[in-house]
């Protein structure tokens, strides 16, 4: 696959930071950037930022833009030019044509899906269970488009890999996934495919990012695998939840992070270390804060073995 290369050169290592704008940064999304910008920078290598605003219906206006500036706010700078999914819909369209063979248009809504009683993926999602692989029932028309998963037989759906911080993990796509969309129903790209197309664009080796996508890896492995691109290294942190045990986001309410003041940025950059478990209790400025937390996240890979 070709693709246009936004990223600065590096030999070495390249990481990325990608929010989607749906709602401003909070403490969970901040969790995962600091983990993000702190692996680039022990790692002396690269740190993009990517707004993931694919699906423009659910992106605010002025977000992404927000959280740019929130960034630099806290002091985190980010190398190259940011990359927007909104305007790279011709490198998608071009991903999936080179799919040709692995695809087909599937006519099935959401509650045909859940009803085939397959069961849901371990990222909450309903399994699918195949039912227009072999072509579209009369009378029905398309509404997304698939990628084909291999066949159960023989572990050939077995995808595998090693999670810096989580260590192997496997997952049978066939019977945990099932044949996944890359173009919604709504008209938009799916998030698979657009993240596998952009990574391998910004020449991505190093994927930091929060446990609740882990689920998601064996199937943009699977792509990547298809499209002939580099697998990236990947490492998962701990998702920040709620009292109540959910996610934070803009559907359960989490705040967003507006320091109005440099000591209450460096307290929200506390806040998100403590919570990676980094061995950093106090800071007095943000150079303070930025100078001690590089040493801090190494102690930490190291303590969990994943350097």
């Amino acid at each position: 696959m070709t693709d246009v290369q936004t990223a600065p050169q590096s030999d070495h290592y390249i990481g990325r930071f990608a929010p989607s704008p749906t709602g401003p940064l909070h403490a969970g999304s901040l969790v995962a950037a600091l983990a993000s910008y702190l692996d680039a920078k022990v790692h002396r290598g690269a740190w993009l930022v990517r707004i993931e605003d694919v699906d423009e219906e659910r992106s605010a206006t002025g977000v992404g833009e927000g959280m740019l500036a929130l960034l630099q706010t806290l002091g985190m700078q980010w190398d190259g030019e940011v990359l927007w999914q909104s305007r790279r819909k011709e490198a998608y369209q071009a991903a999936f044509d080179a799919l040709a063979g692995h695809t087909y248009p599937c006519g099935c809504n959401r509650r045909e899906i859940l009803d085939s009683r397959l069961g849901i993926a371990p990222d909450g999602a309903a399994i699918y269970p195949g039912t227009c692989r072999h072509g579209l029932a009369p009378g029905k028309t398309m509404r997304s488009l698939r990628v084909r998963v291999p066949d159960a037989e023989g572990q050939a759906d077995r995808v595998g890999f090693t999670d810096r911080m989580a260590g192997p993990m496997v997952q049978h796509l066939a019977t945990q996934s099932g044949d996944f969309v890359l173009k919604r129903a709504d008209g938009f790209w799916a998030y698979q495919l657009a993240v596998v197309v952009d990574d391998a664009a910004q020449g991505v080796t190093d994927v930091v990012r929060g446990a609740d996508l882990i689920d998601s890896t064996p199937r943009q492995i699977y792509l990547q695998q298809l499209l002939c691109v580099p697998t990236p290294r990947y490492l998962h942190v701990p998702v920040v939840r709620n009292a109540n045990g959910e996610k934070l986001s803009k559907q359960t309410g989490a705040a967003a992070i507006a320091p109005g003041s440099e000591r209450e940025a460096v307290a929200a950059l506390l806040r998100s270390a403590a919570f990676l478990g980094l061995p950093l209790t106090r800071a007095d400025s943000l150079a303070g804060f930025w100078h001690a937390a590089p040493d801090a996240w190494s102690e930490l890979l190291r303590l969990r073995g994943a350097a």
